[in-house]
């Protein structure tokens, strides 16, 4: 992976890859993670979770190898294990609700709460020291908050694996999972720009701590349910992508390149994830869907158009 003084990344054909475009591609490989993990929502959260990690760790083990650069003079020492231990945490806790909430909760729901992160993210950087929260960013959040209620307002009073995670009160925490989510990996986002330092390559020994608290998890908390043909092909696929080199890039997209500008571009994922869902016919189209998506997602777009928006932060 290219270190903080190579801001891009040869092509085959010579040409240099900007990092903003290695994050774009991040967004395009999530786009489909609610697709592929509503293939395999009959699996337990936390075996999914240590499947399709696993998959991403032993597909990045040749990464490992790769050279990288001595951290610049002055940096400190402790500095690479606390972006360790932030990709991590945040890592391991997004996917454990997220695969939670796609259990209990319609995939199409789950996926748009989850998307709230682009809109969280530009008021954390908002809130930040030096940041001020404007008027068009409060009227985002409100959009936003408008969206949540639609989503939730208009659920059905139950899912088809409700019963199994305990009823309605498993639904409610299926919609606080979701929701969580959002708050975590918006402050990831934010948070780990301090750490540009660090390699991309760091991400696949994530990728592999995640995996194995995930079998402990599972062996502790949950029955084993033996995947099928197209539950397996969903786990190769999302430990191929979504859950594999999409951290990767977006690891190496949100320390190196515009921030505002991968902001602007992950406005158009919830859309094409929902799509997706409804093409494969783990949704449907409905008013109050589409009505929700639009809010959030315009929501975000007015947050990131607000004069003056305050710099994210950059590494220390």
């Amino acid at each position: 992976m290219p270190t903080r003084s190579q801001p891009a990344s040869p092509s085959p054909g010579g040409r240099m890859i900007s990092p903003t475009a290695i994050g774009a591609f991040a967004l395009l490989l999530w786009a489909t993670l609610p697709l592929l993990t509503a293939q395999a929502r009959r699996l337990p959260p936390f075996e999914l979770l240590a499947l399709s990690f696993g998959v991403a760790f032993l597909m990045g083990l040749p990464w490992l190898v790769l050279p990288t650069r001595a951290a610049p003079a002055g940096r400190q020492p402790g500095s690479r294990g606390r972006a360790w231990l932030l990709a991590f945490g945040a890592i391991f806790l997004y996917h454990a609700l997220y695969f939670y909430a796609f259990a209990v909760i319609p995939p199409a729901e789950a996926g748009l709460l989850a998307y709230l992160w682009p809109l969280l993210m530009v008021l954390f950087s908002a809130l930040a020291p030096g940041g001020s929260l404007g008027r068009r960013q409060v009227a985002a959040a409100v959009l936003g908050f408008l969206g949540t209620l639609l989503i939730v307002g208009g659920a059905p009073q139950g899912s088809p694996s409700a019963s199994s995670a305990g009823g309605q009160a498993g639904v409610v925490l299926g919609y606080l999972a979701a929701l969580s989510c959002a708050l975590i990996w918006s402050g990831y986002s934010v948070a780990n720009r301090r750490h540009g330092e660090v390699p991309g390559t760091t991400m696949v020994s994530v990728c592999g701590a995640v995996a194995l608290c995930g079998a402990l998890c599972h062996f502790a908390l949950e029955t084993t349910v033996m995947p099928d043909a197209g539950e397996w092909l969903a786990v190769l696929l999302l430990g191929a992508g979504p859950t594999g080199i999409a951290f990767v890039a977006w690891d190496h997209g949100t320390k190196h390149g515009r921030l505002a500008l991968l902001g602007v571009l992950s406005y158009g994922t919830p859309l094409v994830a929902t799509l997706l869902l409804v093409w494969f016919g783990f949704a449907m189209l409905t008013w109050t869907l589409a009505c929700a998506a639009a809010l959030i997602v315009g929501g975000a777009a007015l947050a990131m158009m607000a004069p003056r928006a305050p710099a994210l932060p950059r590494s220390a």
